[in-house]
């Protein structure tokens, strides 16, 4: 049995099958995590969401703010922008199946190997939260996506504010920060302000910021990650942590993480992937 995280895929089902196939993979003995964004941009988002749900509890997938915007989107929460490639999803005949089945997806997963965590997150994680927090603020957004709620959230969902976590926040204010955490943040202040202008690489941090994995006395320091969403950031491999998107959608690589024994042993897997969007375009 063998355990990967794959990241962003954005739609780009012929890639993801490509991968799947340089990994081995087998539904019967192997685990793969998708870190979110599985849809959009690419030209077959619907065959993505198809893949996923047949293969059963084989592929584990976490939303990413392109799979948000779906949501939103059908529920006419947000109109469809001029890169959105949602079609194939929102005129599919098994429309009402597909979305059903990404409501049900959580924003943050955790899985223990050989004694150790993994956390995984589309985007990023506040410096303070912990493990326990993250999961647990993941579930209260998931309770709503399950919920009669949806549309009425989807439609508060969108706004950079407020920009930083308080615990005594409640209602859309408290949903609307764990979303913009969990899928979308890339650069902080030290004392865990959001910024979401920047989308530039790590070495590039706008005066002030730093990336979100980098914030001095982080609580999730230590804890071995997987995120995603940060195409300019690349292929990133520390102790304890991994950035898997490697710009899939703009014509570069989709990268798995093969984990051995232990989550230190790794070796990474890509395919090329033809280009379906023009960075900046």
């Amino acid at each position: 049995m063998a355990i990967y995280c794959i990241g962003d895929i954005q739609g780009c089902d012929s890639a993801l099958g490509r991968l799947l196939d340089t990994i081995g993979f087998s539904a019967s003995r192997d685990t793969v995590y998708l870190l979110g964004d599985l849809v959009n941009r690419g030209p077959d988002s619907a065959a993505v969401l198809r893949r996923s749900m047949r293969h059963g509890d084989a592929i584990r997938c976490l939303l990413g703010n392109h799979d948000l915007h779906l949501l939103a989107a059908a529920a006419g929460a947000r109109k469809p922008s001029r890169r959105d490639t949602l079609a194939s999803v929102l005129d599919a005949p098994d429309r009402e199946a597909l979305l059903a089945w990404v409501r049900q997806q959580p924003l943050a997963r955790a899985h223990t190997h050989a004694g150790q965590t993994l956390l995984m997150v589309h985007a990023g994680v506040l410096p303070a939260w912990s493990v326990a927090d993250t999961l647990a603020y993941a579930d209260e957004v998931q309770a709503v996506l399950r919920s009669p709620e949806l549309p009425a959230f989807l439609q508060a969902m969108y706004g950079n504010t407020p920009d930083r976590w308080s615990d005594p926040l409640t209602g859309t204010d408290r949903l609307r920060v764990i979303v913009n955490a969990l899928t979308r943040l890339r650069f902080c202040s030290a004392d865990g302000v959001m910024d979401f202008e920047s989308t530039e690489s790590a070495s590039a941090a706008p005066p002030g910021l730093m990336p979100w994995f980098d914030v001095p006395g982080r609580r999730t320091a230590g804890t071995v990650m997987a995120f995603g969403h940060w195409s300019t950031l690349g292929w990133l491999n520390r102790s304890d942590l991994l950035g898997l998107d490697t710009g899939c959608v703009w014509g570069g690589c989709l990268s798995a993480v093969r984990f051995g024994s232990t989550l230190t042993e790794r070796e990474l897997l890509q395919v090329h992937c033809e280009q379906a969007q023009q960075p900046g375009g």
